[in-house]
């Protein structure tokens, strides 16, 4: 059972139903329903995916608000919704399942357990057909953001340490307005975007503000959602408009490095902790620290090597030092990256589908560093 909004993407996939508001879900094998208001009836019929559309009048939810209130009521109309369909019920919800509906329905002899082995995100991470193509779209006006940005970066000239556009100095803010119309164009839109260069740039998720600068690596994280499907593709990209110092050089070849080793590990059956690993033997044997060898390390490798994408930016399988296995459908991202205030940052991340036999590479983007 789920109560909460479509922006909870548990709801949106079990329902397909778009609605601001929360509403309860109910899902068996034998049949999947939802509870919604008088609002919101007649569009669940019209647009969700489950077989049955309750609303609140089936359960007398306005006489009940007259007897016991909003909240009393609710819970009462939620339980009786629950027990129409399972006499006897025993319920699996999710973690962020909100605390009041559970100890709620307890108390009204519904018994509830949290998914504590997320085994609802294990189901979502392997994609159907579908469900690629979708993200293969949003992917389509990634690549087409990222050209719209390094087209700026490549018109763009050198004065001293920073870099001028059409007179004025290049900021990542001029660069993510450009990355965030692109998208608007393509029905896609994107929530803090990264451009970022220098100092910032070896934060991994500041998203960067101010000039830009000549000579530096300049990372650019765009991670976009569809306005229509709400499936998110993810790339970066590092690029540099200038002369970098050797040093950037090395930044960049062992992090493509690191990134051909771990597609060569990319099968089904395969750990995300092997693919990690190897990860982090590439950056090791060139002298750069990772978590793995000082946990409390700022600086080198410090963040997984990637992690899955859908109706979250984020979800399973997370490639790092955990025991999950990668499976046909995953939708992966790869993204070594090397991190230090004194050189900057360098990340390149490709997005990765886990097929039968392997893999296909779902990014079709240069990664060449100096524009």
């Amino acid at each position: 059972m789920v109560d909460a909004s479509s922006s909870d993407s548990n709801q949106l996939y079990l329902t397909g139903f778009d609605a601001p508001d929360p509403f309860i879900t109910l899902y068996t094998p034998q049949e999947s329903r939802i509870l919604v208001s008088e609002l919101e009836y007649q569009r669940a019929i019209d647009q969700s995916q489950v077989d049955v559309v309750r609303k609140f009048s089936d359960y007398n939810f306005s006489k009940k608000v007259e007897k016991i209130g909003p909240i009393g009521a609710r819970m009462g109309m939620i339980s009786e919704f629950i027990f129409e369909l399972l006499p006897n019920p025993n319920i699996l919800v999710p973690a962020n399942f909100p605390v009041e509906t559970a100890d709620s329905l307890r108390e009204l002899n519904v018994r509830i357990k949290p998914d504590i082995y997320r085994n609802f995100s294990k189901v979502r991470s392997c994609k159907s057909t579908n469900e690629i193509n979708y993200i293969k779209q949003v992917q389509k006006a990634t690549e087409s953001a990222m050209l719209a940005a390094e087209t700026i970066l490549q018109s763009s000239t050198i004065d001293g340490e920073f870099l001028y556009f059409e007179g004025d100095k290049l900021t990542s803010e001029t660069v993510k307005e450009k990355i965030a119309l692109t998208l608007l164009k393509l029905n896609c839109h994107a929530d803090n975007t990264i451009v970022s260069s220098g100092k910032q740039g070896s934060d991994p998720h500041n998203s960067g503000s101010g000039p830009l600068m000549a000579n530096s690596p300049i990372i650019i994280d765009i991670f976009p959602r569809s306005n229509d499907s709400k499936y998110y593709a993810d790339m970066t990209r590092t690029m540099v408009k200038g002369i970098p110092d050797s040093e950037v050089w090395d930044y960049y070849n062992v992090t493509l490095d690191a990134m051909e080793c771990a597609f060569a590990l990319i099968s089904p059956g395969t750990s995300c902790k092997t693919i990690h690993d190897k990860v982090c033997d590439i950056y090791e044997s060139s002298g750069y620290p990772t978590l793995r060898s000082d946990p409390s390390t700022n600086v080198g490798f410090i963040h997984s090597t990637g992690h899955g994408v859908g109706l979250d930016i984020h979800e399973s399988p997370r490639i790092g030092m955990g025991d999950s296995i990668i499976e046909p459908g995953n939708v992966i991202t790869i993204e070594p990256g090397l991190y230090d205030p004194l050189v900057g940052g360098m990340r390149i991340e490709d997005l990765i589908l886990v097929t039968k036999n392997g893999f296909k590479n779902l990014t079709n983007y240069s990664k060449k560093l100096l524009v």
